[in-house]
């Protein structure tokens, strides 16, 4: 997993300047921390997310976390039976959505975005996913609840992170 992380954010072009210093960021801290990529490094560790989107109705599906009380992206930690960071967010996103076969936009992550959270520094590497047509949602544990948003929406009810990233999404589809 580790070496999956390395090879997609060396390979990853980063848009911007501020896309670019993350990316050399994520990739020292997996330099300097071995555990870097699981909840157990206190110094921050890379998770992986994805947005779940609908773009013939073009709308995302957000999820109301249950633990931050913000509307975001699917996402979380990475864990042992995960053999890519792109296989961790598509599971993120199958598990939180309850939305069985998510298909990850080709060509990698969309976007990187660091951000503190009561466990630790969250180096997420995200993703987009697509809902399959006619796809129905079901909460989980981890949310309070799932609501689908119009792109022009989003900015209303998340925050900036969660906009850039469906802007980059939309971008791509």
């Amino acid at each position: 997993m580790r070496e999956d992380a390395a090879r997609v954010l060396k390979e990853w072009h980063a848009a911007t300047e501020e896309q670019e210093r993350l990316r050399t960021l994520y990739l020292d801290h997996l330099l300097t921390h071995p555990d870097g990529m699981w909840k157990a490094c206190t110094a921050g560790h890379i998770t992986a997310s994805a947005l779940v989107m609908d773009p013939a109705g073009g709308r995302v599906l957000l999820t109301l976390h249950r633990k931050l009380r913000k509307w975001l992206q699917m996402g979380g930690h990475c864990e042992p039976g995960d053999a890519t960071l792109a296989e961790a967010a598509l599971r993120e996103a199958t598990e939180e959505s309850g939305i069985s076969g998510l298909t990850l936009l080709p060509g990698g992550p969309v976007r990187l975005d660091r951000h503190e959270t009561p466990c630790a520094w969250h180096l997420d590497v995200q993703y987009a996913a697509v809902a399959p047509a006619g796809a129905l949602e079901t909460v989980s544990d981890e949310s309070l609840d799932l609501g689908w948003y119009a792109y022009d929406e989003v900015a209303s009810v998340a925050d900036d992170s969660v906009v850039r990233l469906t802007e980059g999404a939309r971008a791509l589809v």
